[in-house]
Formats: C-alpha cells, structure tokens, sequence
C-alpha cells in the first residue's frame, strides 16, 4: 500500500543562504508546536517547515499509518499562537451541569487507538475513576479521569483538536 506523503514549506527569509538555527537557544511555546501538530494531521501533512528570519521550527510526523504520536523536531519558534477559538455554544445551559475540563495543553483524543470505539459518548454515565479520554502533552499520554459522578450531557470538543489548560471538555449532569 503506497503512503500518501505531502510536504508544505513556509518561509520568509529573505536569503536563501540564511545560517542554520541552532536547536534550543530561545523561548519555544509549546501551544503553537502543538496547533502545528494539529493542523498537519488535518491536512495530513508529512512535514512541515516554518522560517522566519533566521528563526525556524521544522516538524516531521512518521510511524504507522493512523498512529496518534507525531514526530516532531522542533527547531526555534517565532510566530504568534493563534487566537483561542470558542467551541461551547452560548445556548447550552450549563447552570445545572459540571464541566470536566483539561489539566493540561496538548492534544484530546476521544478513543484510546484510532480502531476503538470512543471512551464516552453523550448520555454515557461515568464516576470518579471512568476515563474519558486521552490528552496527549509532549509526546506522553495522559488519561483523563472523570473525577465526577454523572452523565455526559455535551461533548465540547472533537477528536485531534488541540486543547488548552481549563478547557471545558465535557459537560456533565450530576
């Protein structure tokens, strides 16, 4: 089975003949390393290489095909992490129900391997110690407990969508 292998290049450097960056000098924010991530998996990228001025972050992602764990080789980062984009609806009525929200920035996946069916669904009932789904943070993965008894009233967020610390992910009807 052939593998499908795309590859984008964004650049901005004005000189081709730019010298070479040297891994981990500088600040790196790890939430546009992990939006990165993100968007080549929507785009099913393979790899994927940012300059600006002589700073540059390269990423490439390998392993099997529907495999959760990117590679990621980053270089330094010197771009602006996009805006936070809202996904809970202003209709839902959350007075009455409690949220499950991230302890971590990284990426939420709903099942624990691309074949399995999903930890939790809507009306699914969970308690303190039910995992309800996986973030995954530099490359470890974390599964999320409930800490809460109740049922899954909303899922806020979709598989692969990068998260940030407090994010509500679920909402539950205690």
């Amino acid at each position: 089975m052939a593998k499908k292998s795309k590859k984008e290049s964004i650049t901005s450097t004005k000189s081709p003949l730019a010298p070479p960056v040297i891994q981990g000098t500088g600040p790196m924010d790890p939430a546009l390393i992990e939006r990165f991530i993100s968007l080549m998996a929507q785009a099913e990228l393979t790899e994927l290489d940012v300059s600006e001025g002589n700073k540059r972050i390269s990423l490439k992602r390998g392993g099997a095909p529907g495999a959760y764990a990117p590679v990621a080789a980053p270089a330094h980062v010197a771009a602006r992490p996009a805006p936070a984009v809202t996904t809970e609806p202003a209709a839902l009525d959350t007075s009455k129900l409690i949220p499950i929200k991230s302890p971590m920035v990284g990426t939420f996946y709903s099942k624990p391997t691309p074949d399995s069916k999903q930890f939790v669904t809507i009306g699914a009932s969970v308690n303190e110690d039910s995992d309800v789904c996986i973030i995954e943070a530099m490359k470890v993965f974390n599964n999320i407990k409930a800490e809460v008894s109740g049922k899954i009233e909303k899922i806020m967020v979709e598989n692969g969508q990068v998260v940030e610390f407090g994010q509500v992910l679920f909402w539950v009807k205690g």
